[in-house]
C-alpha cells in the first residue's frame, strides 16, 4: 500500500514539472534570434530579407517598408499592391520576405515586427546599385566640327548609384593635350575643355563612365577639326631624260577633305595612257601622285598640284626638265688591261729620264772642275767669275730639266 502511494506521489510531480515547462515555454515572449542583414542587389535583380524569430507562439510578424511608410505583409498574407512583394515561412523561425526585379524605389529601411505587447521590431537596408548610364539629352552630341586654333568644351553627364566617375580617352590612344602645356592619358571629369585645338587632335574620343557596377559604358565623341588647304612638295626641281617614265608627287592637308587634281600648260591632267594619277588618303592627309610615261620634248615644263576644299583652296609647283641620257661605261677587262701596259710603259719610261736626269749634273760638275779656260787669240789665261760659273751651270741645268720634260710628254702621248 505504501508502495503505490510513493509511485503515484512521483508521478505526479513529474507531471507536474512537465506542465510547468510548458507553461514556461508557452508563456515565454519572443525575441529575435539575429539582426536582419543589410542586402545589396543590382537593379533589376531579386532580394530576400530574412527575419528569425524565436518563441515566436501566437503572434504575427509583420514587414514593413518605412521610406514608403508601407506594409507589406502579415503574417502569412501580402498586404500591398505590389505585386512585385511576398513572403514565406520555412516552418521553423525564418521569416522571408522577398522583392523581385528591385528597382530604385524599393531602396531603403525594411522592418520586421512582432505584435506582442509592447512591439519589438528590428530593421535591415537594402541597398540598390544601378549601373552607370550615359545622359545623351544632355552630353555632347557624337560628332562635333570646330575650326583650327579655336576652343572646344566635350560634355559628358552619366547618372547611377553610386554616383559614376567620368573618365576621358582618345580612341588612337594618343595623349589629351589640357591646358596647351600638359598631356594627358587619362582624363577625369564630366567637361574636357580642348583650347586652341589642333589638327593633330583631330579623331575620337571616348566618354567612359565607371561606378563599380557592371557594366561600364561609354559614348564617342568625333572631334571634326577644319582647316583650309596646305601643299608640301618634297621635289620643285625634277629631271629626267626623253624617253623615259617620270613621277611627281605633292603632299597634301585639309579638311574637310579637298578635292586635288593636276594642271600642265592650263589643263587639268586626266588618268589616260600618257599619264597616271593616284592619291593615297590617311585622316587630314593625302599624297598626290602624276607618273608622266615615254617622256617628250613638249612633256618638259611647269606642273601645278591643286587642292581646294570649302575653306580654300591652294597649289605647288614642280619643274620637269630634260637631261641627257647617262652613256654606258668601258668594260673593267679593257680598262685594266690598257691601264696595266700603260703603267708599266711610263715606269721604264720615267726609271730611264731619272737615270738620265742624275747623270747630267755630274758631267756639268766635271766641265766646272776643269782648269780655267784660256784665251787662244792673246794667250792669255782668265780665271772664271764664281757668279758667271754658278749662273751657267744653272741654266744649263734647266735647260737639260726642260728637254727631259718634253721627252716624257712625247712619248706618254705617243704610248
Amino acid at each position: 500500500m505504501s508502495f503505490r502511494r510513493g509511485t503515484c506521489k512521483s508521478f505526479a510531480i513529474s507531471i507536474i514539472q512537465i506542465i510547468t515547462i510548458i507553461c514556461q515555454v508557452l508563456t515565454e515572449e519572443p525575441r529575435f534570434a539575429e539582426p536582419i542583414p543589410n542586402v545589396t542587389v543590382a537593379l533589376g535583380r531579386d532580394a530576400s530579407l530574412p527575419c528569425v524569430v524565436e518563441h515566436l507562439g501566437t503572434y504575427k510578424v509583420a514587414w514593413i517598408h518605412i521610406d514608403r511608410q508601407m506594409i507589406l505583409t502579415i503574417h502569412r498574407h501580402v498586404i500591398t499592391r505590389l505585386a512585385r512583394f511576398s513572403v514565406s515561412h520555412d516552418n521553423a523561425m525564418t521569416w522571408l520576405l522577398h522583392v523581385s526585379q528591385v528597382q530604385q524605389e524599393d531602396r531603403g529601411y525594411y522592418m520586421c515586427q512582432v505584435n506582442t505587447n509592447p512591439m519589438i521590431s528590428q530593421v535591415g537596408y537594402l541597398q540598390v546599385v544601378v549601373p552607370p548610364n550615359i545622359l545623351d539629352d544632355e552630353s555632347t552630341q557624337s560628332a562635333v566640327a570646330v575650326r583650327e586654333n579655336q576652343n572646344i568644351s566635350l560634355v559628358c553627364k552619366a547618372d547611377g548609384f553610386p554616383t559614376p566617375k567620368i573618365m576621358w580617352r582618345r580612341e588612337d590612344g594618343q595623349p589629351i593635350s589640357v591646358e596647351r602645356r600638359k598631356k594627358v592619358t587619362v582624363y577625369e571629369g564630366d567637361s574636357l575643355s580642348l583650347q586652341r585645338i589642333s589638327r593633330t587632335e583631330m579623331g575620337a574620343y571616348l566618354c567612359i563612365a565607371t561606378n563599380a557596377v557592371p557594366p561600364s559604358v561609354s559614348k564617342r565623341i568625333i572631334v571634326d577639326v577644319e582647316f583650309s588647304p596646305m601643299i608640301w612638295v618634297p621635289n620643285q626641281l625634277v629631271g629626267a631624260p626623253a624617253g623615259t617614265d617620270v613621277t611627281v608627287d605633292c603632299h597634301t592637308e585639309a579638311h574637310p577633305r579637298a578635292i586635288s587634281y593636276w594642271v600642265y600648260d592650263n589643263v587639268m591632267v586626266l588618268p589616260t595612257k600618257k599619264y597616271a594619277v593616284t592619291t593615297e588618303e590617311n585622316s587630314y592627309r593625302a599624297h598626290m601622285k602624276l607618273t608622266v610615261r615615254n617622256l617628250q620634248t613638249g612633256d618638259f615644263g611647269n606642273y601645278r598640284c591643286i587642292s581646294k576644299n570649302s575653306l580654300g583652296e591652294t597649289e605647288g609647283s614642280i619643274r620637269l626638265y630634260e637631261i641627257p641620257m647617262p652613256s654606258t661605261s668601258p668594260k673593267a677587262t679593257e680598262m685594266k688591261s690598257t691601264a696595266n701596259k700603260e703603267s708599266v710603259r711610263r715606269v721604264n719610261v720615267s726609271r730611264a729620264i731619272q737615270r738620265e736626269v742624275t747623270e747630267r749634273p755630274s758631267v756639268v760638275r766635271a766641265q766646272l772642275d776643269r782648269a780655267p779656260e784660256r784665251d787662244s787669240a792673246h794667250h792669255v789665261y782668265r780665271a772664271p767669275h764664281p757668279q758667271h760659273a754658278s749662273g751657267t751651270s744653272t741654266h744649263r741645268y734647266w735647260q737639260q730639266s726642260f728637254f727631259v720634260i718634253i721627252v716624257l710628254v712625247q712619248m706618254d702621248y705617243f704610248f
